[in-house]
């Protein structure tokens, strides 16, 4: 670092969090609210007096309460600041924090800025419970992430009932057991072993929404108080948005924080980082059990800090579904046995739909400071599409900054054909990936096949909810769906259903 200058090389200084557990709708911070506390607790957690020169706020989007969008000048106004440089990202997508954390480190880097706050909140467990105290005129429930306006959208994919991420995530889950070989009782086993250790984690932060440990079986099994969601997910396998939460950090250069009397022991450093995405079109992927820009992401950020999965003390892997951490560690080479969060997941740590990274960010920082230590932030965003991944460490990582951390061009080049889309295919096909839909008391409404017809083209098709013998094919684990050959039947409703050869 010698010949480094400490005004060029970003450090994050100051993190803070808030859980707002208000009983009282009518009395429970707003987004903007939860942003606001959380910068003051980092402010307070760097010392204090940053905020005040603070001229770069990067705010990311909220989708609780679309009212207040966009909220970066009004969280400016609450702060009492006037910051030079100030945005929203466009999306709440997972990936927000771990960009504006990297876009801040440039902006330090480069002079742009001194101090840089980075801030997020949701308060989507207030927005729903004041949704039900005014029921919909046709008396349905409302439903903050399907009836978000980047949603409300029909289309081929919709149509068949592929609409949240909660619908799409299940395809690349069985695509990737499929792959992995394993069984779906080994592929469950997985899941519940991962996601009972981030409880684990979430159990002893204090920061975390639900703070007690569960049992890797109970996770991936169908109860009253676990209900099936999209097959193989049960409740407690999916992100839960149903928080209150903020959280925000602060960037400067070591330069500065020394000035203002920071010891070394105080500030972590940012490594090497690096993005790739999907095409924001989910059935225009190559594969459903693996992601090329995921790979790349993870992969080249450990090369250009030159380290590998057993130099890291600490990994937080994007975890909004199981297919997403078991892709990840399988790129990074993570065991089994090891924590893959140090917040506790979107499912206990908590879902606050873009900014759960924020959350990772405060608790690898307060794990990190004083010690020689590295820990991995990856992050997931939108459909499996986005991908972002940096270091972050308690020593300075000799990284150099501003980084152009876009790596798009080496992710299309790892990735194969995409295929043909054919919204009229009729005739003999074969199960790419797949997935089930669930009433809320655990009846199976309908599923979706994702196939693949004899000419390699991609086409979907219903799996009706009446069929009890297909849908017990679907998922009893008795045998392995995906690669199994079935036909497509024009269906009276106009839409495409799946059948199999005995049909």
């Amino acid at each position: 670092m010698s010949d480094q200058d400490p005004n060029r090389i970003p450090v994050i200084i100051g993190v803070g969090q808030i859980n707002d557990r208000t009983e009282n709708p009518g009395d429970a911070l707003d987004p903007i609210g939860l942003m606001a506390e959380a910068l003051r607790r980092a402010d307070a957690d760097a010392g204090g007096g940053w905020l005040e020169t603070c001229d770069s706020l990067a705010v990311v989007a909220q989708l609780a309460w679309p009212q207040l969008n966009p909220v970066d000048g009004v969280l400016a106004e609450r702060l009492g600041i006037e910051p030079a440089h100030r945005m929203q990202t466009a999306m709440p997508n997972g990936d927000s924090p771990i960009l504006l954390l990297h876009e801040a480190a440039n902006r330090i880097a480069s002079g742009e800025a001194s101090v840089c706050a980075v801030a997020g909140g949701e308060a989507l467990r207030t927005a729903a419970r004041l949704a039900a105290l005014k029921p919909r005129e046709d008396g349905s429930k409302p439903n903050a992430l399907r009836d978000a306006s980047h949603r409300r959208r029909t289309g081929y994919a919709q149509g068949f009932g592929l609409v949240v991420p909660t619908d799409v995530y299940p395809l690349y889950e069985n695509a990737g057991r499929a792959a992995y070989g394993q069984t779906l009782a080994q592929g469950q086993a997985e899941s519940g072993a991962i996601w009972a250790g981030m409880s684990k984690v979430a159990a002893s932060n204090e920061s975390a929404w639900i703070r007690r440990e569960a049992d890797a079986g109970d996770i991936v099994t169908p109860s009253g108080n676990n209900r099936p969601i999209a097959f193989p997910y049960t409740k407690l396998q999916v992100a839960n948005s149903s928080v209150n939460q903020g959280a925000g950090f602060l960037v400067t250069s070591l330069g500065e924080a020394r000035e203002r009397g920071l010891s070394d022991n105080q500030v972590v450093f940012v490594g090497y980082g690096v993005a790739a995405h999907e095409s924001g079109n989910f059935l225009a992927r190559d594969r459903y059990d693996a992601s090329p820009s995921l790979a790349t992401s993870i992969k080249r950020t450990m090369q250009l800090n030159d380290v590998e999965a057993g130099d890291l003390a600490y990994v937080e892997l994007y975890s909004c579904f199981p297919c997403v951490p078991k892709m990840a560690r399988r790129v990074l080479g993570w065991p089994l046995d090891k924590p893959s969060s140090v917040f506790g997941g979107l499912t206990f740590g908590g879902g606050p739909i873009g900014n759960y990274m924020s959350h990772a960010v405060a608790e690898m920082v307060l794990r990190l400071r004083g010690t020689a230590d590295k820990g991995l932030l990856f992050a997931n965003g939108g459909y499996a599409t986005h991908n972002h991944t940096i270091l972050l460490s308690g020593q300075p990582t000799g990284a150099s900054f501003p980084q152009d951390f876009d790596y798009q061009a080496e992710a299309d080049e790892r990735r194969g054909e995409v295929p043909e889309l054919d919204e009229e295919y009729a005739g003999p096909a074969t199960v790419e990936t797949y997935t089930v839909f669930y009433e809320r008391d655990g009846r199976a409404r309908e599923g979706v096949v994702v196939a693949r017809t004899p000419e390699g083209k991609r086409t979907l098709a219903a799996i009706s909810g009446d069929d009890a013998e297909m849908i017990a094919f679907f998922t009893d684990g008795a045998s392995e769906p995906v690669g199994t050959a079935g036909s497509i039947l024009n269906g009276e409703d106009g839409r495409a259903i799946w059948l199999r050869p005995s049909q």
